[in-house]
C-alpha cells in the first residue's frame, strides 16, 4: 500500500472541509426567521397533497411554492389548489407580519381556507405586490380598524373573488392602496354601495371587478378619476340601479364595460361613442330605454354588444353596420322597430352571433345576411317578418343554430330545401310559420341529403296538414323532435323508436290515430345514457316549455303525445325508457289498465294519463317514483284505492277526480267494506222457505222449469242473438 504524505493529507483534510462547508451553507441558504415562519403557517393549516416543507431539504427556499430572492429571503408563496384546509387565525400574524417581511407575492387560491380575515398583519407587508385568496371560504366583512387599513401602499393586485365575504366595503379599505391595479371582489355577497372614494385612493386602477355581488344604490359618480387607466369595469348581477353616470362615457381607455343582471335604467348617452378602444359592451339584463345612440358605429373596436332584455326602442342606426369588428350582436327582448331589409349586414364579416328576436322588426329577411361567413347563429323569431327564406342562406356553410320562430313565413318546402345546405346546422327552430300549409312529404324532400348534424328541428303551432314524413327517420342525430299544435293525421310511425338519438318528442295536438306503437319502447337515448349526447353550450340560448336552456344535455327528456285520438292499450314498453322525465298521455282515447311497468321510470318527474278511458287500479308501485311532482288520471274509470305513500301523499284532489270509483284520503271517501251481520245466512234462507207451504213450493219449481225450457228453444231457434253478442263482446264493463 502506498502511504499518503502529509501533504496529500492536508489537500483530504481541505478538500473534506470545504465540502462541508458548502453543505452548511446549502442548509442555511434558507433564512432561518423565514423557515421558521413558513412552519408556523404549516402548523394552522392541513393538506391531504402533503407539502414537502419538512420531508426533503431544510432549505425552505427549495419547498413546493416557495420561492427567494438573491438574499435568500421568501418573495413568494404560490399554493393555489393544493386542497389547504384551515383557519388564518393568530398566530398567523407571526407567520406574516413579524417575519415574512420580504413576500411580494403571495397565492393561497382555490382551497378550503375559511374564517374571516384580520387586516393588522396585511398592512405592515411592506413589500406585497399581489394577494390572491380567491375560491376559499373567508367570510365576514371586510370592516379595517379604526385609523388603519387593510392594504399595503405595495398592493398591485388584489384579488378576493369566490368567497363568502358579506357586508359593505369600508371606504378606509382602500386607504393606503395607491398603486393598486387590479381589484376583483366578485361572487360574494357584499352589499351597500360601491365605494365612491375608489379612484381617488387608487388612480392607477386597470381593473375593477365588482361582479356578483348585492351592491345595490348607484355607479358611484368620480369614476372618472380613473380615466387614464381604468380598462375593465365589472359590476354586473348586483342591484345597482339608475341611470350611468355621465363621468363613465370620458374613461377614454375602457375597452370592457359589464353591468349586466342589475335595474340600471334611461338612456345610453351619445357620447359612449368617444370610448373608441372599447371592444365589450354588456347591458343586458338591465331596465334601460330609449334609442341607440346614432353615432355608435363609431365604436371600431367593438366586438360584443349585449344589450338584450331591456326597454330599448326605435329602428337600429344604420352606423351600427360600420361596427365591423363585431363578433356578437345581442340585441334580442327589447322593443325594437323598423324594416330591417335595407341594412347591410355584409360589412360584418367577424360576426358570428346576431340574435334580434323578440323584437318588432318588420320586412323579410335580409338577403345581407348571406354575406356573413363567419354567422353561427341567427335568430329573428318573434317579430313580424314575411316573405320566405332567401335562397343565399345556402351558402352559410357555418351556420348551426336558425331560428325562424313565431314570424309570417311562407313556403316551408322551400325553406328545408334551401337549408339542407347549411352543412353545420344543428338547431332549427321554425315553430308558428308557414301557417296551413302541407308538410313537407318525401316527394318534396326525394333526395334528402342535408340536415345530418340536426340535432333540434321544431315545426310546432304551424296547423300543418299530412301525416308525418319518413324522411324524418334520416335525421340520426336529431334528439328532439316538435311538430305539435298541427293537423296531422294518421298513425305514429314505428320507425320513430329506432331513431339512435332522440330523447324529446313532441306530438301534442294533432289528430294523429291509431295506437302507440310498442317500437317507442326501443328509443336508445332514453334507455341508457348517451355517450354522444351534446355537453357543449349552443351559440344561443333556447325556450323550452317557458324555460331557458344553454345545453341540450340539460334538456328534460319527454314523450308528448297528449290531445290526438290514439286508441288501445298504454303499452308496457314504454317502462324500459328509464330516462324519460316527461310523458303525456292524456286526453286520447287509451283504454284497459295502467302498466305496472311504468314505475321502472325512476327519473320520471311528470304523469298525465288524465281524459282517457283507463280501467283497474292505479298500481301501488308507481309510489316508488320519487321524483314524480306532477301526475293526473283524472276523467277515467279508475277504481279502488289511490297509492299511499311517497309522492302520492302531495297531490291534489284534482289528479283523481272524474273517477267515481276511486277511494282513499286524498278523496276523502273511504275504502272500508262494511262488514256482513253474523246471523248464519244460510239458516235464515233455509228456515224462511221451510215455513213456507208445499204447494208453493212445488209451484215454483214447475215455474223456473218451464222457464229454462222457453229460453232453451229461443235460444236454438235463432232468437238468442243479444246474449251471443253480450258474451264475445270485448271488455264490457257494467
Amino acid at each position: 500500500m502506498l502511504t499518503l504524505t502529509i501533504t496529500t493529507r492536508l489537500l483530504l483534510l481541505l478538500l473534506l472541509s470545504s465540502i462541508l462547508h458548502v453543505h452548511v451553507l446549502v442548509v442555511l441558504s434558507c433564512n432561518q426567521i423565514d423557515r421558521d415562519s413558513l412552519l408556523s403557517f404549516y402548523t394552522q393549516i392541513s393538506s391531504p397533497t402533503h407539502l414537502n416543507w419538512t420531508s426533503t431539504t431544510d432549505d425552505c427556499c427549495q419547498w413546493d411554492g416557495v420561492a427567494c430572492n438573491g438574499d435568500d429571503r421568501v418573495t413568494h408563496l404560490s399554493l393555489p389548489g393544493r386542497s389547504l384546509s384551515g383557519t388564518l387565525t393568530p398566530p398567523y400574524e407571526y407567520f406574516l407580519a413579524a417575519n415574512l417581511s420580504f413576500l411580494s407575492y403571495l397565492n393561497l387560491s382555490h382551497n378550503h381556507l375559511s374564517g374571516p380575515l384580520l387586516f393588522t398583519p396585511f398592512h405592515t407587508l411592506n413589500h406585497l405586490q399581489t394577494l390572491d385568496l380567491s375560491f376559499n371560504r373567508f367570510f365576514g366583512p371586510l370592516q379595517p380598524p379604526p385609523q388603519s387599513s387593510f392594504l399595503p401602499v405595495s398592493i398591485q393586485t388584489l384579488d378576493l373573488s369566490s368567497n363568502l365575504f358579506n357586508g359593505s366595503i369600508h371606504p378606509s379599505f382602500f386607504r393606503r392602496a395607491s398603486n393598486l391595479i387590479t381589484l376583483n371582489v366578485s361572487n360574494n355577497s357584499f352589499t351597500g354601495p360601491i365605494p365612491s372614494s375608489l379612484c381617488t385612493s387608487s388612480p392607477l386602477l386597470q381593473i375593477l371587478d365588482f361582479s356578483a355581488n348585492k351592491f345595490s344604490g348607484r355607479i358611484f359618480h368620480g369614476i372618472g378619476g380613473c380615466s387614464s387607466n381604468l380598462k375593465i369595469f365589472r359590476a354586473g348581477f348586483n342591484s345597482l340601479s339608475g341611470w350611468l353616470p355621465y363621468d363613465l362615457y370620458r374613461v377614454k381607455t375602457l375597452t370592457e364595460i359589464s353591468l349586466p343582471n342589475n335595474n340600471l335604467s334611461g338612456p345610453i348617452n351619445n357620447t359612449i361613442a368617444l370610448l373608441s378602444n372599447l371592444t365589450i359592451l354588456e347591458l343586458h339584463y338591465n331596465q334601460f330605454s330609449g334609442e341607440l345612440p346614432n353615432d355608435i358605429g363609431l365604436l371600431s373596436n367593438l366586438q360584443q354588444l349585449q344589450l338584450h332584455t331591456n326597454r330599448f326602442n326605435g329602428t337600429l342606426p344604420p352606423s351600427l353596420m360600420d361596427c365591423t369588428s363585431l363578433t356578437t350582436l345581442l340585441l334580442r327582448n327589447n322593443l325594437f322597430a323598423g324594416d330591417i331589409s335595407g341594412l347591410d349586414f355584409s360589412k360584418l364579416q367577424r360576426i358570428q352571433a346576431i340574435d334580434l328576436g323578440n323584437n318588432n322588426f318588420v320586412g323579410n329577411i335580409p338577403q345581407s345576411l348571406c354575406l356573413c361567413r363567419s354567422l353561427t347563429a341567427l335568430r329573428l323569431s318573434y317579430n313580424l317578418l314575411v316573405g320566405e327564406v332567401p335562397p343565399c342562406m345556402a351558402s352559410l356553410k357555418s351556420l348551426e343554430h336558425l331560428s325562424l320562430s313565431d314570424n309570417y313565413l311562407s313556403n316551408v318546402v322551400g325553406a328545408l330545401k334551401i337549408l339542407k345546405h347549411c352543412e353545420n346546422l344543428s338547431v332549427l327552430f321554425t315553430s308558428r310559420c308557414f301557417n296551413n300549409e302541407p308538410m313537407p312529404d318525401d316527394i318534396d324532400l326525394l333526395h334528402l341529403n342535408g340536415f345530418q348534424n340536426l340535432q333540434i328541428l321544431t315545426l310546432g303551432g304551424c296547423q300543418l296538414t299530412g301525416q308525418i314524413p319518413s324522411w324524418i327517420a334520416r335525421l340520426r342525430k336529431l334528439k328532439v323532435l316538435n311538430l305539435s299544435i298541427n293537423q296531422i293525421s294518421g298513425p305514429i310511425p314505428a320507425w320513430l323508436g329506432d331513431m339512435p338519438s332522440l330523447f324529446v318528442l313532441n306530438l301534442t295536438e294533432n289528430h294523429l290515430s291509431g295506437d302507440l306503437p310498442r317500437e317507442i319502447g326501443r328509443l336508445p337515448a332514453l334507455i341508457a345514457d348517451n355517450a354522444s349526447s351534446d355537453l357543449s353550450y349552443l351559440a344561443l340560448p333556447f325556450l323550452f316549455d317557458a324555460k331557458q336552456y344553454n345545453r341540450l344535455f340539460n334538456l328534460p327528456r319527454g314523450l308528448k303525445v297528449g290531445y290526438n285520438n290514439l286508441s288501445g292499450n298504454i303499452p308496457p314498453e314504454i317502462g324500459r325508457l328509464k330516462l324519460l322525465h316527461l310523458l303525456d298521455l292524456n286526453n286520447n282515447n287509451f283504454s284497459g289498465s295502467i302498466p305496472h311497468e311504468l314505475s321502472n321510470l325512476v327519473n320520471l318527474e311528470r304523469l298525465d294519463m288524465s281524459t282517457n278511458h283507463l280501467s283497474g287500479e292505479i298500481p301501488q308501485s308507481l309510489a316508488g317514483l320519487t321524483f314524480m311532482s306532477s301526475f293526473s288520471v283524472a276523467n277515467n274509470d279508475l277504481e279502488g284505492e289511490i297509492p299511499r305513500g311517497g309522492q302520492f301523499d302531495t297531490f291534489p284532489i284534482t289528479s283523481f277526480e272524474g273517477n267515481p270509483k276511486l277511494c282513499g284520503n286524498v278523496l276523502g271517501r273511504s275504502c272500508r267494506v262494511v262488514p256482513q251481520d253474523n246471523m248464519a245466512p244460510e239458516e235464515e234462507h233455509e228456515s224462511a222457505w221451510s215455513n213456507a207451504p208445499f204447494g208453493v213450493g212445488y209451484f215454483v219449481g214447475f215455474f223456473v222449469v218451464s222457464i229454462t225450457l222457453v229460453f232453451h228453444c229461443s235460444w236454438r231457434c235463432g232468437g238468442g242473438d243479444n246474449f251471443n253478442d253480450l258474451e264475445t263482446r270485448p271488455n264490457v264493463i257494467y
